[in-house]
This record gives structure tokens, sequence and C-alpha cells, in this order.
């Protein structure tokens, strides 16, 4: 029916505007057709159906959203609770054992919005659309099931077949498991490195501070919480590195770096850059600039595609006040990936230093244009402006 194929692609947008996930999911929508419609309305006892002309079955239309991890699963649902009126939220498989074989999945009934509803063609008073949400895997393993057992009208009592059922059903329930395991540590990981790349900038804006806005206050580091990570494997060292180096514990983070930089076989080139990277950068917090700009000159030498590196030379070289070096290593950068507001300004900074005003003020609004618009890059502004003799805008 045209009108409930309607209704469907308005909740389906709505759910589309709503739902706020990492990684989209994927959207399957469907009208029940009439003879699966027929089919099941003659399993209904005729009692049950009142005076209903048209009976309104759960599952008439039905909405599936896919998403690639577990953790998707409950925020899809509380999303779609927040938004829809609710009918009732169905959790099914979770009752079943490890011994059992059947799809997991949750399956929402919601009312149809009234804004979505037509007043040319009446429907029926108890229409509802059914949500199911699943992981891919689970809705692979799903659509598998329907094929084998249900669509073919088949049973299996055999004990094996049952017991193989079983077991594909437990390896993907498993895989989807290590999936949200991998991504857990994967978002571990990122906070770490967020952290520890905002700390390291907080300590390079610092020194331009101290040129620009005298009296700013320097980063503290906070040294309270242990780590949490046990080490392993080196991916569990990389996160240890990182957490030791975040929370100050330079020496120890240095020390696990090495190990990592030192293990046989050789790491991969981008690891070892990557690794470089983050032990010059925890030379760096220590002021031991040579340091750091070896490991940050290694960084680029196993990965010359690592514009952070490049930039991270730089700022070295702007420390050490060799400010011709400096600009090199920011065109190195900047020739990698232009839109780096921040390169533009440090850039900006090492030709003030050499007098060269007009390249300054170049650079400048390049890094205000990227959305670079502080207190830093003001008093830049005001005094290239004294220096150039030019009024202000």
């Amino acid at each position: 029916m045209p009108i409930l194929t309607a209704i469907l692609f308005s909740i389906e947008h709505k759910l589309k505007k709503t739902i706020n996930l990492p990684s989209k999911p994927t959207y399957k929508t469907r009208v029940k057709g009439f003879t699966s419609y027929y089919k099941k309305l003659m399993r209904i006892k005729p009692y049950a159906l009142k005076d209903e002309k048209l009976p309104a079955l759960s599952d008439l239309i039905g909405i599936r959203i896919i998403c690639p991890f577990l953790e998707d699963l409950q925020k899809v649902e509380k999303q779609i609770t927040n938004e829809f009126s609710i009918i009732e939220i169905e959790k099914k498989g979770t009752e079943r054992t490890f011994r059992e074989f059947g799809y997991e999945s949750i399956h929402i009934l919601i009312h149809i919005p009234e804004e979505f509803r037509s007043d040319k063609i009446a429907l029926p008073k108890n229409l509802v659309c059914e949500i199911q949400i699943r992981t891919i895997l689970q809705d692979a393993w799903a659509e598998v099931e329907h094929e084998l057992v249900y669509k073919s009208e088949f049973s299996p009592f055999d004990l094996p077949l049952r017991r193989k059922l079983a077991s594909m059903n437990a390896s993907l329930s498993l895989a989807d498991i290590i999936f949200q395991e991998i991504r857990d540590y994967q978002n571990k990981l990122n906070n770490e490195l967020l952290n520890r790349r905002d700390s390291f900038f907080e300590q390079a804006d610092s020194i331009s501070k101290n040129f620009l806005l005298p009296e700013a206050p320097e980063a503290k580091v906070s040294l309270e919480s242990a780590s949490p990570y046990v080490q392993g494997t080196i991916d569990d060292m990389i996160l240890e590195a990182i957490h030791s180096h975040n929370q100050g514990y330079l020496d120890r983070a240095i020390e696990i770096y090495t190990l990592i930089i030192e293990s046989k076989p050789a790491l991969h080139e981008l690891v070892l850059s990557v690794m470089y990277k983050h032990r010059g950068m925890a030379y760096f917090s220590q002021n031991k600039y040579q340091n750091a700009l070896d490991d940050f000159m290694e960084s680029v030498r196993f990965d010359a595609t690592n514009f952070r590196s490049f930039y991270y030379v730089g700022i070295v070289y702007s420390v050490l006040e060799d400010h011709r070096k400096a600009i090199d290593y920011y065109d190195k950068s900047l020739e990698i990936n232009e839109f780096q507001a921040f390169v533009f300004f440090r850039r900006a900074l090492s030709y003030y230093h050499l007098k060269d005003y007009t390249r300054s003020m170049n650079d400048l609004d390049k890094a205000r244009k990227l959305g670079l618009d502080d207190s830093e890059t003001q008093a830049l502004k005001e005094t290239l402006i004294s220096k150039l003799g030019i009024g202000m805008n």
C-alpha cells in the first residue's frame, strides 16, 4: 500500500536525523507483502480480531537499523526512546543459553507519529512500526538462519546439526565481542593521544606566550592517577607509555617508548615513526630539546609523510631560536597538509623574529582564515601592525 510506504519513508527519515553515531548505521525498510500478511493473519484466532476490518500486525511495517558495534545498540535504543512514543521494547535471544542457536536483536514497537498519518486514507487505529536494532554480524546470522530454517520450513532436530548451528552463532557472537574490544582499545588510545598532543602544544604555546603574553601562567601536568594498563603486547605497551606520558611520568614513558623502538623483530617503519615522535614529545616536555630534535628527525626519516613530525621539528628549532631552519620544516609540513592553522601561526612567529614582518602578517592572515583567532594571534597582529605602521582594521 503506497500510504504505508510513505509513512515508513517518513519514519526512516526522522530516524536518520535522530540517530547520531560515530559510524553511520545502515537502514533497511519493509512493508509486509500480502502473501506474508495473509499467512500470518490466518494464524490469528478469530476472536482475537474483534471487529477490525484491517487487522494491524505488529510487523506490518518495519525498519531495521544495522550498526557496526555492540556499544551502538544501546545508544540507538536510547535515542529512539527519547524521540518516539514507545509501546514496548523486546530483546530477543538474550534468554538463550550458549548451546542454543538463534539471532539476537532489539525490537522496539513505536506509535506512528501523528504528523505522518494521512487524513485522506483511514488507517488501522492500532497501526505500529517495528524497529529492529542489530549489529552487522547479528543481521548476517538472522538472514542466514531465515534461509536455513524458517524459509525452508526445516527444523534441525539432528543433534550434530544443532551443535553446528549453535557453534556458528557462538562464533559470530564472539566476533562481535572482539570487534567491540578492539573498538574500546582504539577509543582509549585516541583519548590518550589527544591528551598527549594537547599537553605538548600547551608547552610549545607557553614559549610563544612568553614572547606575546609574558604574564600567561605555565601549564601544569596532573600526576594523580596510576596507569590502568597492563604491559603485555606492543599495543598494551603503547597505551602504558602514552598514559604515563600524559600523567607526567616522563622517565617511565621514555623507558617504554625505547623498549618498543628496540623490540625484535623490528617494527614496521610507520610504527617506528610514531614511537619516535612520541618519545621526542616526552623529551621536549623534559626540556631536552636536542634529544627531542633527534627523535623527530628519526620520525620523518621513517615516514616522510608525517606532517606533524615535520611541524614538531620546526617547533624545536624555534625554541632553539634557529628560525630559518624552523621555517624550512614548517614549509615541509605545509607541503603535505596545507590546512594547518597552527603551523601558519608558528611560521608567522619565526618570520617575525627574522624581522620579515610582511611574510609574518601573510601567514597570520592564513592562520586566522583557517579558524585560529585567539589572544596570541591578536597580540601578534597588533605587534605587526605597529611594526608595519598600518592602521587597525
